[in-house]
């Protein structure tokens, strides 16, 4: 996917790190060249109308693939066909790079609980894709690490630095803590997902249990292990109290992923954890597995990213709504696109300033949300 060589985009209202600036926007080789302030539109540049010009958004966890590839219980898509589609979709809410999630980790020895391997096989094909120029954003790889289960070391074997994995984050799964210390929530979920009875969901619980104590330790610290060969940024998943997050930067954690209560936020922002929320959360008022609100968390100044998590247009949306809860769009702006990119180490976006990557992306707020106009990959415009 090439470029043109040159680009003006005017009269857009400049979402800059630290202020709202009515203005035009170069671009030359991908990169943004230079900033003019005014409304003045140059001949040949594409008029944005007085619109938003945000820089893209970077998704740090979605389970979007995964719905794609899977859109029924038990009914299965060809992949390559889902990971266009996945794409295109990602493209067209305004993200410009995706930390695609793939689970490391599964249960085979049972039988309606099970669920089994896909990340090296899916990864080579996403890989692939992106090799060939079939897709329109960035993606990048994360390998959520399932430390209760009985194949991670095995799976995360047979991956490498060469893979270009950007995250590894430490999904903790064991009934009775973290997001599942409410085992009526948990049964409501496993149940619905696998049909079980109510005695089989009783056996499936001591059965993670028995695998935990069993594995939980030797996985932790293979997956740590792994994130530091692959050169990954680490991630937590879940903390819920101060012990976790104290463990979690005992590891190294860059970021926290959804912690579930105020205690664990209020420890990551003691030890420098960055804390990441998910947007359907924000923007439907709570939790739905009743943990902490992420506009609990907002009010009280803890949070700092926001991911979509399953619902990839939140994102933008998540954005805005912070804004106006801040009042301070640039403010709410970087937790979808500054803040997940000092996380991951992605120094060359994030931000609409000369020298960064060209990614971009034209809203109009209608009716209190965005409406995503245009996206732009490195100067290239993909939807």
């Amino acid at each position: 996917m090439q470029a043109s060589p040159e680009t003006i985009l005017a009269n857009a209202r400049l979402v800059l790190p630290d202020a709202v600036l009515t203005g035009s926007l170069l671009i030359r080789d991908g990169r943004i060249a230079a900033i003019e302030p005014g409304a003045a539109v140059p001949s040949g540049a594409l008029d944005l109308e007085g619109d938003l010009l945000l820089p893209g958004l970077i998704e740090l966890h979605t389970d979007n693939l995964e719905r794609h590839i899977e859109p029924r219980p038990r009914v299965k898509w060809p992949h390559a066909a889902a990971i266009i589609a996945h794409d295109a979709e990602l493209a067209g809410t305004g993200i410009t790079t995706v930390f695609d999630a793939l689970r490391v980790g599964s249960v085979v020895s049972r039988t309606k609980s099970n669920y089994g391997e896909y990340a090296r096989a899916l990864a080579d094909e996403i890989l692939a894709l992106r090799g060939a120029g079939a897709l329109r954003i960035s993606h990048l790889l994360h390998l959520r690490a399932e430390v209760c289960s009985e194949t991670l070391i095995a799976e995360l074997a047979k991956f490498g630095p060469d893979d270009g994995v950007g995250i590894v984050s430490l999904m903790d799964h064991t009934p009775g803590q973290r997001q599942f210390r409410d085992l009526t929530q948990l049964a409501a979920y496993v149940r619905g997902k696998h049909g079980l009875s109510e005695a089989e969901f009783d056996t499936h619980v001591e059965n993670q249990k028995a695998l935990s104590a069993l594995m939980g330790k030797a996985h932790e610290e293979a997956a740590v292990a792994a994130a530091r060969r692959y050169g990954a940024v680490l991630a937590s998943h879940d903390d819920t109290t101060a012990a976790d997050v104290g463990q979690s930067a005992g590891h190294g954690v860059r970021f926290a992923e959804f912690p579930t209560t105020r205690e664990a936020a209020q420890a990551c922002r003691a030890r420098g954890i960055a804390v990441m929320m998910g947007a359907p959360n924000l923007i439907r008022g709570g939790s739905h597995s009743g943990n902490i609100a992420a506009g609990e968390l907002a009010e009280a100044g803890l949070l700092d990213i926001v991911s979509s998590d399953y619902v990839p247009a939140a994102l933008l949306s998540a954005a805005l709504m912070l804004g106006d809860l801040w009042d301070d769009l640039p403010r709410g702006v970087a937790t979808v696109t500054a803040a997940p990119a000092r996380a991951t180490g992605l120094t060359d976006r994030g931000e609409i300033a000369p020298g960064k990557r060209a990614d971009l992306v034209r809203v109009r707020r209608i009716a209190g949300t965005g409406m995503p106009r245009g996206t732009w990959v490195a100067g290239e415009r993909v939807a």
